[in-house]
């Protein structure tokens, strides 16, 4: 069956005055999956969340969904393995200065949501 699924996450960190020596990663949150119903239970199985639209249609589409594992590289596997190819990739991020954080004032928070296309023809 061909379609698309879209992995997204955010991740943020923080960077200091000497940016690269210090910069500190959080991990990943939350995985979110964005399909065809059907599409994300063939690839992800028992680690799809299903619990923000659990009565979702097979055939329908759903942005609500995330994965129950926090490794970008476990979601490629499967998807690799499933058939998908990545096709497309996009990136924001935003930066605020975080002293009031009890950081020092040089530091800046870094936020970023990032998106990964996947298709199967």
């Amino acid at each position: 069956r061909s379609g698309y699924i879209t992995i997204g996450y955010r991740g943020s960190y923080t960077i200091g005055r000497e940016a690269q020596a210090d910069a500190k990663f959080r991990r990943v949150a939350r995985i979110t999956v964005c399909g065809k119903t059907a599409l994300a239970k063939e690839v992800f199985g028992e680690t799809l969340n299903e619990s923000r639209d659990p009565d979702r249609p097979p055939e329908r589409y759903t942005a609500r969904y995330y994965l129950k594992f926090n490794f970008l590289e476990q979601a490629f596997d499967r998807l690799s393995e499933a058939g998908f190819r990545m096709a497309a990739c996009s990136s924001t991020g935003t930066c605020a200065f975080a002293p009031e954080q009890g950081g020092p004032a040089d530091d800046k928070i870094w936020t970023s949501y990032t998106e990964y296309v996947f298709c199967r023809d």
